[in-house]
């Protein structure tokens, strides 16, 4: 039997309350499998530097870390604050820390379905639940202590809500204005979270102004009034944000991604799944737009191809990803492959739209398999030990200084990398590996400063703290400056000071060293 091309966008017709309650059952079900396939194995890798950012900010008192947002990483505040909250009644283990980015990704599953139903039918619903919570963006910020996972949630219903609203006529003027300012905070929300789902403006204002079915002039300035009301909300971490922008000066060291590598890595991490995505997009959108196409198959003279959602849908795909690569071509860094997140769920319902426009059945079905095959090598490896940012290994590590380490013996961090890659974060991280340990360059706590990090003194300015130890553990990173030069260990072996040991973890060679005893 040869596979063609059915029409699946044909719109279903407006669900009633029965159908509503049973699909969000349905709806409920996908967020939990969501929720269920990112929450597998995110405990297994150890922390990385951004995770530590946020670990260390939580777990900072509210008045250090209000201090510290003055400073530095206002853009992710919010975040922290809830992070804060979180961590003091879970705990601050990988676990525990992820768990809230797997809880977020369960609810943008269910949301991803939610939407795909309102914008084009269930049967498209079931198959863009299931892609989302398989590609390899998803799977990867729902094993993550970052905020990602919740701005992507955030930003899937509050374009269902929206959706609602423009397809809706509210009954009472009182339950269209609670409405629109649910929308409003929800959008404020956002953009608090993370300030990148600002990029979602012009999506949803074509969304208002393509699929609005009642007063359709007043709708559009009500929106309008609404998202500067959240603009307005959100304006002091906009304003913050901006002031810091040298934070992500970092980019500018980068290679700039250009279109292609946008095209593979921002959801789908390698060229053959990406590959198949695009061609299951390429297959929705010839059941849209090209004759040929329309009204073959199944659905067949069963209703209008609703083109307007899927222009949307495409929209979400394309405007944020190419407001950020021209941004940061011809005027700063500003693209990194997370900040586009918050629109995999839009790229899962285009691919769930090109499944169902594959016959017969079985067709679809083997799509399906294909993505989650393509999916599940990049989804092994990010629960791998040493997944994180290209090998971090600091609890891995931990696990061997808890184990042999001795009350009283020094620690010794290479402070030759920048601040999020210095394996002294794995002190704050894993502190139980640590106890009785004297930190001997630690110049003040994190806590006590404005910034992220702990403040610290040159080895060779800290060396008479050496003084009460026969043992040190010197921690370094794998092909640092420090590392390279030998800096650490000429200074130690100057005090007096011999290997006993040298192990290479993944990328930090744990070295042992006790003081040389006179003839």
């Amino acid at each position: 039997m040869t596979t063609v091309l059915a029409s699946p966008l044909v719109e279903a017709p407006e669900p009633t309350r029965h159908g509503r309650r049973g699909f969000a059952a349905t709806a409920a079900l996908l967020g939990l499998v969501g929720f269920l396939v990112s929450v597998a194995g995110s405990w297994q890798p150890s922390y990385w530097g951004d995770e530590a950012a946020s670990v260390l900010s939580a777990e900072r008192s509210l008045q250090s870390l209000f201090r510290m947002l003055g400073t530095v990483d206002a853009v992710h505040g919010v975040y922290y604050l809830l992070l804060h909250g979180w961590i003091d009644v879970f705990g601050a283990s990988e676990f525990a820390t992820r768990l809230l980015s797997a809880l977020s990704i369960g609810a943008a599953t269910a949301g991803t379905a939610v939407l795909a139903r309102m914008l084009v039918n269930p049967r498209v619903a079931l198959f863009a639940a299931l892609v989302f919570a398989v590609l390899p963006r998803v799977t990867y910020m729902g094993a993550e202590a970052r905020s990602t996972a919740l701005a992507t949630m955030i930003a899937v219903w509050c374009t269902v809500l929206l959706v609602h609203i423009v397809r809706s006529r509210p009954t009472t003027a009182t339950l269209t204005l609670a409405l629109w300012s649910g929308y409003a905070v929800l959008l404020a929300a956002g953009i608090a979270v993370f300030v990148y789902i600002a990029l979602l403006v012009p999506v949803h204002g074509l969304l208002v102004t393509l699929l609005t079915r009642h007063s359709p002039r007043v709708t559009v300035l009500t929106w309008a009034g609404g998202v500067g009301a959240a603009l307005a909300v959100a304006s002091p971490i906009i304003i913050l944000a901006h002031t810091q922008r040298d934070q992500i000066a970092f980019l500018a060291r980068r290679a700039q991604a250009s279109p292609l590598d946008a095209a593979v890595q921002q959801w789908f991490g390698t060229p053959a799944l990406a590959a198949l995505a695009w061609l299951l997009i390429a297959v929705g959108c010839l059941t849209a737009f090209v004759p040929r196409f329309q009204g073959v198959g199944v659905n067949a003279g069963s209703g209008r191809v609703p083109r307007a959602e899927l222009v949307v849908l495409l929209a979400w795909l394309v405007v944020p990803s190419t407001t950020l690569l021209i941004g940061t071509h011809l005027i700063t860094p500003m693209y990194a492959y997370r900040y586009l997140s918050i629109c995999a769920p839009a790229a899962a319902i285009l691919m769930a739209v090109g499944i169902v426009g594959l016959r017969p059945i079985w067709a679809r079905a083997i799509a399906l398999l294909l993505v989650v095959t393509l999916a599940a090598p990049g989804y092994l490896a990010q629960r791998s030990d040493f997944a994180k940012d290209h090998g971090s290994d600091w609890r891995q590590t931990a696990d061997i200084l808890r184990a042999e380490a001795r009350p009283r013996d020094a620690v010794v961090f290479d402070e030759s990398t920048r601040p999020s890659r210095r394996p002294r974060l794995a002190g704050h991280l894993y502190p139980a590996a640590f106890v009785g340990l004297n930190d001997i360059t630690r110049d003040e706590s994190f806590e006590n400063t404005d910034g992220l990090w702990d403040r610290t003194l040159p080895l060779e300015v800290a060396a008479f703290r050496l003084a009460a130890t026969d043992r040190v553990w010197l921690l370094q990173n794998v092909g640092s400056r420090g590392t390279a030069a030998g800096t650490d260990l000429a200074v130690l072996r100057e005090a007096g000071f011999a290997i006993v040991s040298s192990r290479t973890i993944n990328r930090t060679i744990l070295i042992e060293m006790t003081r040389l005893t006179m003839p």
